[in-house]
């Protein structure tokens, strides 16, 4: 593993992740956001881009593309990109029940039983989240709010090489808990045998999803947006994916809702002086093994601390499977900052907004109330992240990029809608009829001001303007 890397590992990959003592160069730099837009593509996708839609295609108009022939063509367009993207052809875009009673077969039966009690757990959290419709009676009659859950979910699940079956438990089971009617998933087929990940078809069975199609991609999005042949199309659509799921999301919001456009999972990590830097170093290095683009920071007012992990770092990196993906990770978004105080890093992390926050302290209840935005807080070194990636209970699929400052983590009120009732009468009329009739004519609204005026006392109706009594 250290030839494959470079030949002095001890004096270059030991530092892996890099130590910052200036908060102000850490704004500037790894506390810095990055635009959505800004996000570059590898130069094989673009490549793959340039041969399939025109040279200098940017992903943004090969989704348009993708979306567009998708409405135009339906079912046809499904297998056209299946088979360009994925190198799969379909025969079925809709998996059959065989086919998943079959997947039970190739999992190890331990590899179950982690599923089962991962969706008991995000059950048992989720119940715990209710609010129920209601109506405030009074003199004047009611007012009141009808809860009703969404008909038609539909969730992304990513899959291929790298099955997501968490995600999926994630966002099937809190809509689920919501009511919702009919959930569906997409996620795409393996290219070596055409079939989705067993993995993924035993979770959504485990976690009640009513049908599973072979799709991915932008496509699989499109169908789900505008509906085909094969498939209906739904109320909502939420899940991670890649830079083309997304921007395909962003593209169909508004036909239809989505819970975010995710961006690339991040952490970050404040500790003191009493955090066992082995187990810091292993909470940075297990955000920063999923992608290229993922970011782990640790923020410490203890300079020794921050060495410690930083050496831990290089020593444990040695021992992945993806190595080489932390590694560069840690590189380009990575960082250590040695801060004033834990006062510091809170201010720091609250500007941040991570989608993940390590309280890693001595005493961390102590700081909870000071945490104003992240997607999840997770306190001491028993509560670590990796515990609410599968089976702590909260969904996983967190607002990233900065979004912790106004969005949420996926919840059961993702698959509610809030159905206002208005039920008045005359008493109620009375009294703020007048009003009403009153900022309809100062917002120039004639007819609305009428149409209050004509329910109201003959007293209390005087005329919008000289000369314009009503006729009759």
């Amino acid at each position: 593993m250290k030839a494959r890397w470079h030949s002095d590992w001890d004096e270059v990959y030991a530092k892996m992740i890099k130590i910052f003592t200036d908060t102000a160069e850490a704004r500037r730099t790894v506390l810095r956001r990055k635009l959505f837009e800004d996000v570059q593509v590898a130069p094989h996708v673009q490549a793959s881009l340039d041969r399939r839609f025109g040279a200098g295609t940017t992903p943004a108009q090969a989704v348009d593309r993708i979306i567009a022939d998708v409405r135009a063509e339906g079912d046809a367009a499904l297998r056209r990109y299946s088979q360009a993207i994925e190198g799969v052809t379909l025969s079925d875009i809709v998996v059959p029940r065989e086919e998943i009673d079959q997947a039970y077969t190739q999992l190890d039966l331990g590899l179950i039983d982690a599923l089962r009690l991962a969706a008991t757990e995000i059950e048992r959290f989720h119940r715990k989240q209710s609010r129920q419709s209601w109506v405030d009676w009074n003199n004047e009659g009611a007012l009141g709010q009808l809860i009703v859950p969404l008909e038609r979910v539909g969730v992304y699940t990513p899959g291929g090489t790298a099955p997501l079956p968490s995600s999926l438990l994630m966002a099937v089971i809190p809509a689920r808990v919501a009511g919702v009617d009919e959930i569906v998933v997409c996620s795409p087929p393996q290219r070596d045998t055409g079939q989705i990940s067993p993995l993924v078809l035993v979770a959504a069975d485990i976690a009640g999803v009513q049908t599973v199609y072979k799709l991915g991609g932008a496509q699989a999005i499109a169908a789900l947006a505008y509906g085909t042949e094969s498939v209906r199309p739904v109320d909502k659509i939420v899940g991670p994916g890649n830079i083309f799921v997304v921007l395909a999301k962003r593209a169909v919001y508004g036909v239809v809702d989505i819970e975010a456009l995710p961006g690339p999972t991040e952490t970050l990590v404040i500790a003191d002086e009493t955090t066992d830097p082995r187990l810091a170093a292993a909470d940075l290095l297990a955000q920063a093994e999923h992608d290229l683009l993922a970011s782990a920071i640790l923020l410490t007012p203890s300079h020794q601390l921050a060495e410690q992990v930083q050496a831990e770092v290089g020593r444990q990196l040695e021992e992945l499977g993806r190595a080489e993906i932390a590694a560069q990770a840690l590189e380009r978004q990575g960082g250590i900052v040695v801060v004033p105080s834990i006062e510091e890093a809170i201010t720091l992390a609250n500007e941040y907004a991570p989608e993940h926050l390590c309280l890693l302290l001595h005493d961390p209840w102590r700081y909870v109330g000071r945490v104003r935005n992240a997607g999840g807080v997770f306190l001491g070194e028993r509560s670590f992240e990796v515990l609410g990636d599968y089976v702590a209970g909260p969904s996983h699929i967190m607002p990233t990029g900065g979004t912790a400052r106004y969005a949420s983590p996926v919840n059961v009120d993702d698959f509610r809608k809030i159905i206002s009732l208005v039920a008045l009468n005359d008493c109620a009329l009375e009294r703020i009829g007048p009003a009403a009739a009153r900022l309809a004519a100062a917002e120039g609204l004639t007819a609305h001001e009428a149409a209050v005026r004509r329910r109201l006392p003959e007293h209390d109706n005087p005329p919008t303007a000289p000369g314009q009594e009503e006729a009759g």
